[in-house]
């Protein structure tokens, strides 16, 4: 499982728009709403398994949430079912607001 600093994600987005990760967000609606990173795909975690088919299993992905624990689960729970190329934030939403972009809310 790799982990990924805000800092390398930043790296990532401003790289070729083909190469840009999957962003999935699996907090709750209300987290979402409040605060989230502009091209973040919404994907609860307790949806995970049953629409785990519109994940891109080939594509660069990185999971995202509030502190980098639910993430972490994400990841390890989409490992097991044969997706690769997977990076948990580390630090979740809360990092990124600190260290790369302080627009997204604190909560």
């Amino acid at each position: 499982m790799r982990q990924l600093t805000p800092a390398g994600l930043k790296s990532m987005l401003q790289g070729a728009p083909e190469a840009r990760p999957l962003l999935i967000d699996v907090r709750e609606p209300w987290e979402f709403q409040l605060a989230s990173i502009a091209g973040s795909t919404h994907l609860p975690m307790g949806d995970i398994p049953s629409r785990i088919q519109e994940i891109d299993s080939t594509h660069p992905t990185v999971v995202i949430c509030h502190h980098g624990v639910r993430s972490l689960q994400v990841v390890a729970y989409l490992e097991r079912q044969g997706f690769e190329n997977l990076h948990n934030l580390q630090g979740g939403i809360d990092a990124w607001s600190r260290e790369i972009d302080p627009t997204v809310p604190f909560y």
